[in-house]
């Protein structure tokens, strides 16, 4: 990639929040807890799932998958943005800056993907209960996880591809914590009418087709289960559907706040921050949603509790 003077772009300054250093730390401290936690609760939550035959099932098979993803999609972000907070030098090479927006990319659409198909499963589930393990069988879940990878590798790799074809010669200024594509292409000195109307395809047809699946998912199961008789049949199946929900709902909302808001009340400020919830936040909510919403998951941890538990007085004192 060369400039209109000829140098070569070897690097990029990521710009960060503006403020003083002493919230730096403050912000630094802050976030390091939450990602510890991430790190912690989906980890935890992966193994879990693992080791607990009793959660063998299409539910937990995809939100093993949806920690493991979680953990994938902040994990190239993080780390960087919080060495940021401690060092005067908040460069990042241009091969770094790639690499961090393609695994980002990735696992960001693919997670979109994922929550979609975990929409449908409660579908199959409350509507059809009959024929759920017939319709989600192992290799129907394999075949929707397997697409969710396809939609992220072949978005990813669409927009980072045409990155490369792109030069840059005002300024290497990334105003962004992390490489997010749009900074970065506002950086850009040739034409990059190509690269917006692929992001925008790409980004528009993720998010609304599977916004779309996610809320006629529920529309029927909210039909199914108005037409029960049964009050605690109605309860059951509405908490077995009710910490979806509340991620899909935060993650709607956070990127409708970041995407549907008017330009005229938008800033690069609030910009950083919805982009810190979406990238950094999100992931540790979604385990602790999951962990602290249902029920299942939680007599798993009081079973794995209990046997560590077993196991330690088992253990003569030395």
């Amino acid at each position: 990639m060369v400039q209109g003077n000829g140098t070569r772009v070897t690097e990029f300054i990521l710009l960060g929040f503006a403020v003083r250093q002493e919230v730096q730390y403050i912000l630094f401290l802050a976030f390091l807890v939450i990602y510890i936690i991430s790190l912690v609760a989906n980890l935890g939550m992966i193994l879990l799932i693992k080791c607990d035959a009793r959660l063998y099932t299409p539910m937990y098979f995809f939100l093993q998958n949806l920690a493991f993803i979680d953990l994938c999609y902040t994990s190239p972000i993080t780390p960087k943005m919080l060495l940021n907070f401690l060092v005067s030098d908040k460069s990042i090479t241009f091969s770094g800056c790639v690499t961090q927006l393609y695994v980002y990319g990735i696992f960001a659409t693919i997670e979109l993907h994922l929550l979609a198909a975990m929409a449908v499963d409660r579908y199959v589930a409350i509507c059809n209960p009959l024929r759920y393990p017939i319709v989600m069988c192992q290799r129907a879940c394999i075949q929707l996880i397997t697409g969710s990878y396809v939609m992220g590798s072949l978005n990813a790799t669409t927009q980072v591809g045409l990155l490369f074809l792109l030069s840059f010669c005002h300024s290497n200024i990334v105003n962004q914590f992390f490489c997010d594509l749009p900074p970065i292409l506002a950086l850009a000195c040739s034409n990059i009418d190509l690269s917006v109307m692929s992001l925008m395809i790409f980004v528009g047809f993720n998010l609304v087709s599977t916004l779309l699946v996610v809320f006629f998912s529920y529309m029927y199961i909210l039909a199914a289960i108005l037409r029960m008789s049964s009050a605690a049949g109605r309860h059951k199946d509405f908490s077995t559907c009710a910490s979806h929900l509340t991620a899909v709902t935060i993650l709607y909302g956070t990127l409708s706040y970041m995407y549907l808001q008017p330009s005229s009340r938008k800033s690069q400020e609030n910009d950083k921050v919805a982009f810190v919830f979406y990238g950094i936040v999100i992931p540790m909510l979604n385990s602790l949603i999951y962990r602290l919403r249902n029920k299942e998951v939680k007599e798993a941890v009081k079973v794995l509790l209990k046997s560590c538990s077993s196991v330690r007085s088992c253990i003569p004192l030395v």
